[in-house]
């Protein structure tokens, strides 16, 4: 007898603000904000300082990301770019291919000793810390050690430790073992810690990240750059062997950029420009906007068109662009106030657990963001002193007549713009429910081989396997297959929040009047 299960989470209705995001704590720490009065940007930066202890192998104040803000007054979209950037004094010379793998545009060789995926040479100067604080100063309401205050009591705590943070951590658990700060907040004797029984609660804390936190708060965000806590880093990154200065932390700064714009089924859509999935994202709908039938969105048809215009935008990024590498530890936040403001964040360390180093006097991971540049030399997107690499990250912001209308964005690597297309076609296309677009069936077409939900109709696949390789997945919690995403939409006089819904710990939270 076979035994099948519905897994079902609904979206939230709400006519106050609304938070969406991959983890329950977080979300509620950012929908207090908004029940306190203050706006999306507050509540975003908060959930995102939040998301970092909560959550801390898929994002964090050792990252980077993406920020899109729609005014719902003006309607007007502003975008930052936070993303890391390579060491000024890094010598390419340092990450030599692996003798004998060529690679190609979907497959790259690998960097003798994995250099540029694990370890301090595999970090970059990270941007989250200067990218929350400018885009607080810029549109917020709180102050930064008002908006650090919830980071640093769930630091104290720590991460709830519970059946997923045991998978997290027996999944990195060999990589977290090489470096013995990482080894002491996340292991015990090198292994992941059992999970508690009947119940109890437990946690990791985070002593020294706490101490950090508490540090910014007082002395300001530029303090993580030209203070102590950078004395810190820089001491800390270059005992490990990392080639960051403290130059290149002293130069950091985020940059506003004007945001891409394109029409598509009665939308506007804007997304990042330059080094992200935002002009990818672009190119695909594109085509879709000539190409995607206006009936049944989950036939083999509709499967086809975005099968082709998803493998076309992607050659051509691996082509002109480069290449961003395939790790799914990034995060994304999605909210709305109740004055319809939206902020559409997505925040990395690239890798799950980053580098895997926790800085030992700092208490946070870092990023491995020498993972997203081509090894090969000669591309465009090939490893290189004091640059920013090419990201995966594609958060959104739809605006319609004026006003912002969804804000949407995913974590999965390279596939967070299939997924960025699909559910936004779902919704603007065929008129679907934000709860109906979450939970159908998608395909992924950001490898070689086509991804296909094994819950997709026969004719899916059938179809598909005319032009392309195929393969029938579940969408499951590890590994990720069709990215994880959250969003929050406007409908009529009410917003509407929806979060991933096969992740345990995602979840929408809502502004309480």
């Amino acid at each position: 007898m076979t035994e099948s299960w519905t897994i079902r989470k609904g979206e939230t209705r709400s006519r106050n603000g609304l938070v969406a995001c991959q983890n329950r704590l977080a979300a509620e720490a950012g929908a207090a904000v908004l029940s306190r009065g203050g706006n999306a940007v507050d509540a975003a930066v908060v959930t995102t300082l939040v998301l970092s202890i909560v959550e801390p192998w898929l994002s964090g104040i050792g990252g980077g990301g993406f920020m899109l803000r729609a005014d719902g007054t003006t309607g007007v979209v502003d975008t930052l770019d936070f993303n890391v950037i390579s060491a000024g004094n890094l010598d390419p010379e340092d990450y030599p291919l692996t003798a004998g793998r060529d690679g190609d545009w979907f497959n790259w060789p690998s960097i003798v000793g994995d250099r540029n995926l694990i370890g301090y040479s595999s970090i970059c100067t990270p941007g989250a810390i200067a990218g929350l604080a400018e885009a607080l100063e810029k549109f917020g309401t709180l102050t930064w050690e008002e908006a650090l205050q919830p980071a640093i009591e769930h630091a104290r705590r720590g991460t709830r430790l519970d059946w997923f943070t045991v998978l997290a951590l027996a999944i990195d658990a060999a990589g977290l073992s090489r470096f013995p700060a990482s080894s002491e907040i996340f292991l015990v004797d090198g292994r992941p810690p059992r999970a508690p029984e009947r119940g109890v609660d437990a946690f990791l804390p985070m002593p020294a990240k706490a101490a950090t936190l508490e540090r910014l708060a007082k002395a300001g965000a530029r303090d993580f750059y030209e203070g102590e806590t950078a004395r810190r880093i820089v001491a800390d990154l270059q005992d490990g062997g990392s080639p960051i200065g403290a130059e290149d932390l002293a130069s950091y700064r985020p940059r506003w950029l004007e945001p891409l714009k394109h029409g598509y089924r009665g939308l506007d859509i804007y997304a990042m420009g330059g080094l992200s999935g935002g002009p990818t994202m672009i190119d695909a709908i594109s085509e879709l906007d000539k190409t995607l039938p206006t009936e049944d969105p989950l036939s083999g048809k509709s499967a086809l068109a975005f099968a082709r215009a998803l493998r076309r935008a992607s050659e051509h990024r691996l082509r002109s662009l480069g290449h961003a590498g395939s790790g799914s530890c990034t995060t994304h936040v999605s909210v709305v106030d109740s004055t319809g403001t939206m902020v559409s964040l997505t925040n990395t360390l690239l890798s799950r657990f980053g580098s895997k180093v926790v800085l030992p006097q700092t208490g946070f991971l870092m990023n491995n963001g020498m993972m997203w540049f081509d090894p090969r030399k000669g591309q465009p997107n090939s490893i290189a002193p004091g640059v920013r690499p090419l990201a995966n990250m594609c958060p959104i912001i739809a605006t319609r007549d004026g006003r912002p209308y969804m804000a949407l964005g995913a974590a999965g690597g390279r596939q967070i713009m299939p997924a960025v297309v699909q559910l936004l076609s779902y919704v603007a296309c065929f008129g679907l429910s934000l709860e109906d677009a979450f939970m159908s069936p998608r395909i992924d077409a950001s490898g070689v081989t086509i991804m296909v939900d094994r819950r997709a109709r026969a004719d899916v696949a059938n179809r598909l396997s005319g032009e392309f390789p195929v393969e029938i997945v579940e969408d499951t919690l590890y590994p990720v297959n069709f990215a994880i995403p959250s969003a929050v939409m406007r409908d009529g006089d009410e917003f509407v929040a929806m979060a991933h819904p096969n992740h345990p710990w995602a979840a929408t939270a809502e502004e309480v009047r």
